[in-house]
């Protein structure tokens, strides 16, 4: 499956969230004036997103002060996004792709092995999307712990 890369054009998206709503690409980069990250994790409430998750909602400050936008994107169903955003209370939209149409297109779908098992998910990644919607940042096969502290330097935010 194919990734984005820096220079690519990110694919514009829409997608239900945990608070009932919706959000997309194109109203994310209105607002952001650095760019939008957009990270994919594979399940709500696992011990590896929650980690995710919770370092995106302890630097989001910073984030949000540099110019950046953040949306997390798994295939969870809406209510169990509902739980997670309230249970570790994130306050960026968490995007519901259960179909992995987004995932796909980022190139966050794919063949992964865990434990020894082969098997096709999501792929830990995280593309940075500028305000004209071109990724300035592509990252695939990420690990969760550490992840946002790397990105912020990489970012020139630390």
């Amino acid at each position: 499956m194919p990734t984005l890369a820096a220079g690519d054009t990110a694919p514009d998206f829409t997608l239900p969230t945990a608070d009932g709503g919706t959000v997309s690409l194109a109203e994310l980069r209105t607002g952001a004036t650095s760019g939008v990250v957009v990270y994919f994790y594979p399940a709500a409430g696992t011990p590896g997103c929650t980690t995710q998750a919770c370092d995106f909602r302890d630097s989001l400050a910073g984030l949000q002060a540099s110019g950046y936008a953040v949306v997390g994107v798994s295939p969870d169903p809406q209510p169990a996004l509902a739980r997670f955003a309230e249970k570790e209370g994130l306050t960026f939209p968490l995007a519901s792709d259960p179909e992995h149409e987004v995932a796909e297109a980022y190139g966050a779908w794919g063949e992964k092995k865990n434990y020894g098992r082969t098997y096709t998910g999501i792929i830990r990644s995280t593309v940075v999307v500028d305000p004209a919607g071109t990724v300035t940042l592509a990252q695939h096969n990420v690990k969760a712990t550490g992840h946002v502290a790397r990105l912020r330097r990489e970012l020139g935010i630390d």
